[in-house]
């Protein structure tokens, strides 16, 4: 079966601070807030989506607000994500727009491969501003970034794990991705795999950085819960789904989050990995113009609207 990701759905992370976490997204780093929803498994928590000003897929990246303490940083967990922009221009833009709101940046040099720059959010959570001239922004007109400055979307994202072997078959043999380079692990132990699928490029590569010296990672803000992988409808989702049941692989099966439906499973690190659809995207329910400006809910969860908004913190 020669099934193929299209590269990066959506990363999904941890705040613990959803206010504050929606003025830096949005006021900061100048994305669009598309969605303004719940954990569906939680209804106590806020979900926020933030993308590009369309919502397309491959550059939504989410949060879960949860009261959680901040992560403890090591192995089996997502350790950082990668963001793009178009030119080597817009990354020197960035490193100076940064460093004026107060946030710190590395120098700008390559990194496994592409033109870089890291930064940590106000909680610590770990990104790469990576150049991709290959694409081009679909801007949001309301942001406060120029719109030749925003952000394309996600990738590349990069695991920590202690041992490469197990999740090396998994994503090669179950997910056929591709291996295509490895590079030394900057200032400690261990190795950098480079994965790619599909049409390859930064939005389709999965960075699997390997040093045995870490401890395991402790979930909390500033963390990452999962990563998901594109695949463009529910009947390639279904193919999937038969495809990693056909290896004995544990999964949620088909799980219908109405703005995609979604397959849920964990490699052998122990990293949950999601498989999600293109469709029908975040205008299901909101003409797009409008999208994310009020409490969106799936229908399985309207009849409970008074009471899941009277549990919410307020987000001004």
């Amino acid at each position: 079966m020669d099934l193929q990701l299209g590269g990066i759905h959506h990363l999904t992370a941890v705040t613990a601070q959803a206010a504050k976490n929606l003025q830096f997204y949005t006021q900061t780093l100048g994305m669009r807030l598309i969605k303004k929803t719940v954990n569906q498994d939680d209804t106590t928590a806020y979900h926020l989506f933030y993308g590009d000003g369309v919502a397309s897929p491959g550059a939504d990246l989410t949060f879960f607000d949860f009261d959680a303490a901040r992560e403890q940083r090591g192995n089996h967990t997502v350790s950082r994500t990668g963001l793009r922009v178009d030119s080597e221009d817009s990354l020197q833009w960035w490193k100076e727009h940064l460093q004026a709101q107060g946030v710190g940046t590395s120098a700008i040099k390559e990194r496994n491969g592409h033109t870089s720059l890291d930064f940590e959010d106000f909680e610590g959570q770990r990104f790469r501003l990576v150049l991709d001239p290959a694409n081009k922004v679909v801007p949001w007109a309301k942001s406060p970034v120029p719109a030749e400055r925003q952000i394309i979307g996600l990738g590349p994202i990069s695991l920590a794990v202690p041992r490469l072997d197990r999740t090396e078959v998994v994503l090669t043999q179950v997910m056929n991705m591709r291996k295509v380079r490895t590079y030394p692990a900057r200032g400690r132990n261990g190795e950098t795999h480079v994965f790619e699928m599909g049409p390859g490029g930064p939005a389709a590569e999965l960075h699997v950085v390997v040093d045995p010296s870490l401890l395991p990672a402790r979930p909390g803000a500033g963390g990452v819960h999962h990563v998901a992988f594109r695949t463009p409808d529910q009947d390639t989702l279904r193919q999937w789904i038969a495809h990693v049941n056909s290896f004995g692989i544990r999964s949620s099966g088909e799980v219908e989050r109405f703005y995609f439906t979604s397959l849920y499973f964990r490699e052998p690190n122990g990293i949950l990995f999601e498989i999600a659809t293109d469709v029908p995207g975040f205008a299901a329910d909101e003409p797009m113009e409008t999208l994310g400006e009020s409490l969106a809910l799936p229908p399985f969860l309207e009849s409970r609207r008074a009471s899941i908004e009277a549990g919410l913190k307020p987000l001004a």
